[in-house]
């Protein structure tokens, strides 16, 4: 059953005082009249190199602290590193909130290694976050992938449905299988969300765990009008990237945990292996920061919602251009992120790629996320209203601009394939991992075993896991992606003319 959310003011109440210790710690040490004979080599910004501080301030380097006693241990907290974790759990609902240092990364890597061992199986969509497969990696969890809706019009994945997921477990149990536990990605990097709640349904009755990937979602639980939060909805684990809507510094996400499904000190060992044991003090106080931030303002997404509501209502009246909605997709996903505004310029004959480089070119637009088909704009706390309203009217300059110009040309072909649709695995990623390699050709590449992570990126999805067979379809979308010069991650050679295959 999903809890009801609390009013902004509700939340806010919920954290005694809204102080900062953390953000306190830090600037109480930092004015110490004190001899440093300890790290970082500038010394608190004595020897900075001069390039970086005349870049950033004299300021960053003073604060850049290592782990002394008056600053807390972020693998042992017992004072102003515990007080802010707490003061961060109490206002995003959760019973323990760890902060990271690694990004949701490593809290990913935690989720699923602190609730599989080697061999139980992890069911995941086949879109997840390339974090989930280094995860199976380190784990030596077994994937069992569940295939999204893809709406090949936008080239975009939607979410995970409890009806696939109960299927999934079935299956597995019908086969003696052990379910170490079910990561859903919610929402997607496009702001599709999944329902939660009955995902958490079908797990819960036989005790399987759910991660939520929820790196896109950390402000949902501060206004009425956004999605549910997974904690909110039954999740036992919920990573999110306090950076990415909210405020805090870049690479800083919190981990959230409910119920007692979890251990919650394997966790804590498990971030313990995956994090920096040098933590920085700038990105922990930027979450104690970005969390103080909300507690003062409790009505700190009403203009942001507002414009970005304006905004989709004027780009939908711009004749060639589309924005994304639910009617999108045929599955019953309960909503999309309303700060996350994808279009497309299809109508226009114009590919994702296409469009981005003329707003950016011609407007100075810069996006979030491009696709073959769509463009993303992710609307925040700092975004302003001229920013949006220079972004209306470069959309209807697009318009403008092609409309006419493109509607004699024939239609381009442009066919996308969902990758992701026919895939056959041969090996775990962590057997995959660990196997010897050699290089191939891409074109000599069909129905070999792949041996590395080959994933565009933005958006970080993979297309080719270690341990999947190379298909037409892989191979197609790969050969596409080489001729678009899209940046590829993972791969061995960055231009994709030749990858790594197992060899067997």
């Amino acid at each position: 059953m999903s809890e009801a959310k609390p009013s902004s003011a509700e939340s806010s109440a919920l954290v005694q005082g809204g102080t900062a210790p953390l953000v306190c710690a830090l600037q109480s040490t930092a004015r110490q009249d004190v001899s440093c004979f300890h790290f970082p080599g500038h010394n608190r910004g004595k020897a900075a190199p001069s390039s970086l501080s005349k870049l950033i301030g004299s300021g960053a380097f003073l604060h850049d602290l290592p782990e002394l006693p008056e600053l807390d241990d972020l693998f042992s907290p017992k004072g102003v590193i515990l007080d802010a974790q707490r003061q961060a759990s109490q206002l995003f609902g959760s019973s323990k909130t760890w902060f990271l240092v690694n990004g949701t990364t490593c809290g990913i890597q935690a989720s699923v290694m602190a609730t599989c061992s080697p061999g139980d199986y992890l069911i995941v969509p086949r879109n997840c976050h390339i974090s989930v497969i280094s995860a199976l990696v380190l784990s030596g969890a077994v994937p069992k992938y569940i295939i999204p809706e893809y709406n090949s019009r936008w080239d975009i994945a939607g979410g995970m449905t409890p009806l696939q997921l109960d299927e999934a477990v079935k299956e597995l149990e019908e086969d003696g299988k052990r379910v170490g536990a079910v990561l859903v990605t919610s929402p997607t990097y496009h702001g599709v969300c999944s329902n939660v709640e009955g995902i958490v349904s079908v797990c819960h009755p036989r005790g399987i765990p759910v991660i939520v990937d929820e790196a896109h979602g950390a402000h949902f639980r501060f206004h009425d009008s956004l999605p549910s939060t997974a904690i909110e909805q039954g999740a036992d684990l919920a990573v999110q990237s306090t950076h990415k809507v909210l405020c805090s510094l870049t690479q800083s996400s919190m981990l959230h945990m409910a119920g007692d499904l979890v251990d919650v000190d394997k966790v804590s060992q498990c971030l313990q292996l995956l994090q920096s044991s040098s933590p920085s003090y700038l990105l922990l106080s930027s979450l104690d920061a970005a969390r103080d931030q909300l507690s003062k303002n409790t009505n700190i997404f009403d203009e942001p919602l507002a414009i970005a509501s304006e905004t989709k209502d004027q780009l939908m009246r711009i004749p060639g251009i589309s924005v994304l909605d639910l009617p999108c997709f045929a599955s019953d996903f309960p909503a999309i992120d309303p700060l996350r505004i994808t279009l497309s310029a299809s109508d226009l004959q114009l590919s994702g790629y296409e469009a981005d480089d003329i707003l950016y070119e011609d407007h100075q637009i810069v996006s979030e996320l491009v696709g073959t088909r769509a463009v993303t704009f992710a609307v925040n706390l700092g975004t302003r209203v001229q920013d949006i309203e220079k972004l209306v009217q470069s959309a209807k300059h697009l318009s403008e601009k092609c409309f006419f110009a493109n509607s004699s040309k024939p239609m381009k072909e442009n066919r996308v394939c969902g990758p992701l649709e026919k895939i056959s695995v041969h090996m775990t990623p962590r057997e995959a991992f660990f196997t010897k390699k050699r290089r191939v050709r891409i074109e000599d590449s069909l129905g070999e075993i792949c041996g590395e992570l080959i994933c565009p990126y933005p958006p970080g999805i993979p297309v080719l896991i270690p341990g999947e067979v190379v298909t037409h379809d892989s191979l197609s979308h790969l050969m596409s992606v080489r001729h678009q010069g899209i940046t590829i991650s993972g791969a061995a050679d960055a231009e994709l003319n030749s990858i790594l295959v197992c060899n067997l």
